[in-house]
C-alpha cells in the first residue's frame, strides 16, 4: 500500500552537490514528519533529517548540519534532501520515510562520493 520512491543519487566528486527526492503514495502524506536516512557499507542504517508535516521545524545530524537542506512539497507529495559540499562519508544508500520510521521501506538511491 505505501509506496516510497527515492530517485537522484549517482557519483560524484567531493564537493560536489545532489538533490534526492522522494515521491510517496499510499498515506496522508501531510499528517506524517519524513526523514531521509541512509545506510553505508556495512553499517545499519541511520537517520539524516527530519521535517516536520506541519510547520517548518527541521533536524540535521550533526555531521550534514550546514551542508544538507531538507524540504517537502504537500501538494506533489514529495520530500527532497538537497546535499552540498559532499564528502566520502556521505556515501550510502539513501531512504525517506515517516518518522518514526513506517514499515514500508523504498529500494533507495545510491549516493557514492569519491574522494
Amino acid at each position: 500500500e505505501v509506496q516510497l520512491v527515492e530517485s537522484g543519487g549517482g557519483l560524484v566528486q567531493a564537493g560536489e552537490s545532489l538533490t534526492l527526492s522522494c515521491t510517496t503514495s499510499g498515506f496522508r502524506f501531510d499528517d506524517y514528519a519524513i526523514g531521509w536516512f541512509r545506510q553505508a557499507p556495512g553499517k545499519g542504517r541511520e537517520e539524516v533529517s527530519c521535517i516536520a508535516h506541519s510547520d517548518s521545524t527541521t533536524y540535521y545530524r550533526s555531521s550534514v548540519k550546514g551542508r544538507f537542506t531538507i524540504s517537502r512539497d504537500n501538494a506533489k507529495r514529495t520530500a527532497y534532501l538537497q546535499m552540498n559540499s559532499l564528502k566520502s562519508g556521505d556515501t550510502a544508500v539513501y531512504y525517506c520515510n515517516t518518522v518514526p520510521s513506517g514499515e514500508n521501506w523504498g529500494q533507495g538511491t545510491q549516493v557514492t562520493v569519491s574522494s
